[in-house]
């Protein structure tokens, strides 16, 4: 089972960029494009929330156009640059999403690994929270079936990771989850977005990973001054998650990109130290 992971697609209305320099539509339809060319295809695609950029109705339907390309299932969490009430309205009907109690969070059982997508928006604010009541709900789900293999994912990081500007903006009330998440050691991973950099930390008994943007990527800085964040236009990128009952999940890095290749690795006489002839021999 494979599992591919989008996050921070940005949508924008057509013909309009993010920051004023970002196409980040033409970007997703890249992404979309790398997914179904892989040699093996994903069974599933999460989008691990800033699904759009403002939260306009006129997003959201740019958005379903362009995921609608995609031959697979698609389950989309939001972030803080979208609306709850926008993004249920126009893709409620694909059955998952569930409304009860305000949070856009559900369970998913339908494929070899449970899905739990989560809800981590603090409306107009820009950081996330586990608040006691989201606790419950998932104290609940995973409680549910505790010896099932369970992959959590969301938009908000509840792990710091260095990157000063954007913890401060991280999913508050994170040691409450992580004290929840240790009771169960049948949570594969936690995945997010936000931070828009590939990122792994061994967290609360189980892996912590964030998926770099399939548009902009935040700069990496490590220093902890405290200043604010800026973003680079590095390679896009995804994350494939490969399950199996051998191994458990393994995740794969991808750039999206037109890149040459693939080669052979053919040994000639410019090899150091080895020549064609020598290995005939």
């Amino acid at each position: 089972m494979i599992v591919a992971q989008i996050t921070d697609l940005h949508v924008r209305p057509p013909g309009r960029t993010a920051y004023g320099r970002v196409d980040t539509n033409t970007m997703l339809a890249a992404a979309v494009a790398a997914l179904e060319a892989l040699p093996r295809k994903p069974d599933l695609v999460i989008a691990t929330g800033d699904l759009t950029d403002c939260g306009l109705v006129e997003e959201y339907k740019v958005l379903r156009a362009l995921l609608e390309l995609l031959s697979m299932p698609v389950y989309l969490v939001p972030g803080n640059h979208d609306r709850r009430a926008e993004l249920y309205a126009e893709f409620a009907s694909e059955g998952y999403l569930n409304s009860d109690g305000g949070f856009l969070h559900y369970a998913v059982d339908t494929h070899a690994v449970r899905l739990i997508g989560l809800d981590t928006v603090v409306p107009g604010q820009g950081h996330g929270e586990m608040c006691p009541a989201r606790l419950a709900w998932l104290a609940a789900r995973l409680e549910e079936q505790p010896d099932r293999p369970t992959m959590i994912f969301m938009h908000h990081p509840p792990f710091r990771t260095g990157l000063v500007d954007m913890d401060n903006i991280n999913c508050r009330n994170g040691v409450s989850m992580a004290n929840l998440l240790r009771r169960y050691d049948n949570v594969e991973r936690v995945v997010c977005g936000h931070h828009h950099r590939p990122i792994t930390t061994r967290w609360a008994g189980t892996i912590g990973s964030v998926a770099p943007s399939t548009a902009h990527q935040v700069t990496l800085d490590l220093v902890s001054d405290g200043g604010p964040a800026t973003f680079s236009m590095e390679p896009p990128g995804l994350h494939l998650h490969l399950w199996s009952h051998d191994t458990g999940l393994v995740t794969h890095g991808v750039q999206i990109g037109d890149f040459e290749g693939p080669f052979p690795f053919v040994l000639d006489a410019d090899y150091p130290g080895r020549t064609a002839k020598a290995e005939a021999a």
